[in-house]
C-alpha cells in the first residue's frame, strides 16, 4: 500500500519570540514493512540548523525560530510504501541494548494499578503473543478511548486513575505493564490511515514489545490490533518524551496556540 502524508504544525505567538529551538522527529525511515519513497520538510518562520540520528535511530531535525517570530509553520509531505507484517518489525538494532527497554520512566512507572492489569495473564495465556493481546484488551476495558481527560504529562498510573485516555496513554500503560512482566517494550509515534476520514488533528501512537524469536512486535491498544499496512512508524523511545514529534523551548513571555493538520490517504 502506498500512503501519502501531509503533516502541518502551526504555532502562533501572542508576542514576538526573541529565540526558540525545537527538535522535530517527523522523518520516517525505511525499514521492515515500510519504504520511504519521498519525504520533504518545509519551514516558514524558522531555519533548519542540523539533523542527526539519536540513540533510538530516530532522525531528528533541529530548527531555530527566526528572531522576533510571531508564527512558525512546519510542513512535512511524502509517500511511504507499506506492507502488512502483522505488527512484526523484526530483530533489534540501534545503539541502545535490549535491557535498556526494560527501564521504567516517569510516564511508564508500574504502580499498583498497572500491576493489577497483569495478574493471572501468565496462567491464562500460554504464549507471549496471546498474552500481550489479552493485556491490550484489559487496558482498553479499563481505559476507554476518551479525549480531554489526560495530557502529554499524564503517566500510566494517572491515566488508569482517570479511567479514560487516548492512544498515548494506552501505549504508556501497555509499556509499563509489559516491562513489569519482564518484556522489553518501547513507545512508537507515527501515522495511521483512518477509514472514515483523511484529515486528523494528531499523530498516532502505539507500543512495541520484544518477543523471541520474532523480535519487535507492535500492539495498538486503542484499536485492539497489531499494526498493519495502514501504519507508518516515525520514531521510537522509552516513552512519549523520547519519541515526541515536536519538542523544544522558547524565550519570551506571552501565550501560544498550536494547531496540527495531518492528512493520510492511500495513493
Amino acid at each position: 500500500m502506498r500512503l501519502k502524508i501531509l503533516h502541518t504544525t502551526t504555532y502562533h505567538f501572542d508576542r514576538p519570540v526573541p529565540y526558540g529551538l525545537q527538535q522535530l522527529r517527523l522523518i520516517p525511515k525505511s525499514r521492515a514493512g515500510q519504504t520511504v519513497a519521498s519525504w520533504a520538510m518545509a519551514i516558514d518562520g524558522g531555519t533548519a540548523e542540523t539533523e542527526f540520528t539519536d540513540h533510538h535511530q530516530n532522525r531528528v531535525s533541529l530548527i531555530s525560530f527566526d528572531p522576533q517570530a510571531t508564527a512558525i509553520v512546519v510542513q512535512c509531505e511524502g509517500e511511504v510504501e507499506t506492507a502488512d507484517l502483522n505488527g512484526v518489525t523484526g530483530r533489534h538494532g540501534g545503539f541502545a541494548p535490549l535491557w535498556y527497554f526494560q527501564r521504567s520512566t516517569e510516564l511508564t512507572r508500574a504502580g499498583a494499578r498497572v500491576r493489577a492489569l497483569t495478574k493471572g495473564l501468565k496462567e491464562e495465556e500460554a504464549g507471549d503473543i496471546p498474552r500481550l493481546h489479552a493485556l491490550s484488551a484489559r487496558i482498553l476495558a479499563a481505559v476507554p478511548y476518551e479525549i480531554g481527560l489526560t495530557q502529554a504529562t499524564t503517566s500510566a498510573e494517572e491515566a488508569l486513575e482517570h479511567g479514560g485516555g487516548v492512544c498515548q496513554d494506552h501505549a504508556h500503560i501497555f509499556i509499563a505493564a509489559a516491562r513489569a512482566m519482564g518484556y522489553p517494550a518501547r513507545y512508537v509515534s507515527g501515522y495511521l490511515m483512518m477509514e472514515d476520514r483523511v484529515h486528523q488533528d494528531a499523530s498516532h501512537a502505539w507500543a512495541e514489545v520484544h518477543v523471541e524469536p520474532l523480535g519487535w512486535v507492535g500492539f495498538d491498544v486503542s484499536n485492539g490490533i497489531s499494526p498493519d499496512a495502514r501504519y507508518v512508524r516515525v520514531a521510537t523511545g522509552l516513552d512519549y518524551r523520547e519519541a515526541a514529534p515536536v519538542s523544544g523551548l522558547r524565550f519570551g513571555h506571552g501565550g501560544e496556540a498550536m494547531s496540527i493538520d495531518i492528512q493520510v490517504q492511500q495513493q
